[in-house]
């Protein structure tokens, strides 16, 4: 099988130069897989990270790992995240995390937003992200 999908990451200069993420990306060919936010859950449901942002966002990025690996993709094919916090003075620790995962020479589109809350009092990161992938 061929592999007919593009993804091109492109930064126009009309508009400010972005630090960590990519202004557009524009996708051709392709499965389009949406991943609902993950959170510090482990695969065995526990809490990971209880209060600690950079571990939540350590399993969320794990959990997102896995699930674009059930479907035959990986973080080279997510083409936008977005990411909400607790308490955008601890988006530092998941910006580190989140260089562990991704092409950081062409990142994906990407979004941050400081929250008032989640659904448990205990989290402090929650990521979603879209992907594009062969086939």
């Amino acid at each position: 099988m061929t592999d007919t999908t593009t993804r091109n990451f492109i930064n126009p200069s009309t508009i400010a130069a972005p630090s960590g993420y990519t202004h557009v990306v524009e996708t051709s060919g392709g499965r389009t897989i949406y991943l609902s936010g993950q959170v510090g859950f482990s695969p065995d449901g526990h809490v990971v990270g209880h209060g600690d942002t950079r571990s939540q966002a350590e399993q969320a990025f794990a959990n997102l790992a896995a699930g674009l690996e059930a479907v035959g993709g990986s973080f080279r094919d997510v083409v936008k995240l977005t990411i909400f916090v607790i308490d955008m003075a601890e988006f530092g620790a998941v910006r580190e995390v989140r260089d562990t995962f991704v092409d950081t020479s062409q990142p994906p589109a990407s979004s941050a937003v400081q929250v008032s809350g989640f659904v448990f009092d205990w989290i402090r990161v929650e990521i979603e992200a879209v992907a594009v992938i062969a086939g």
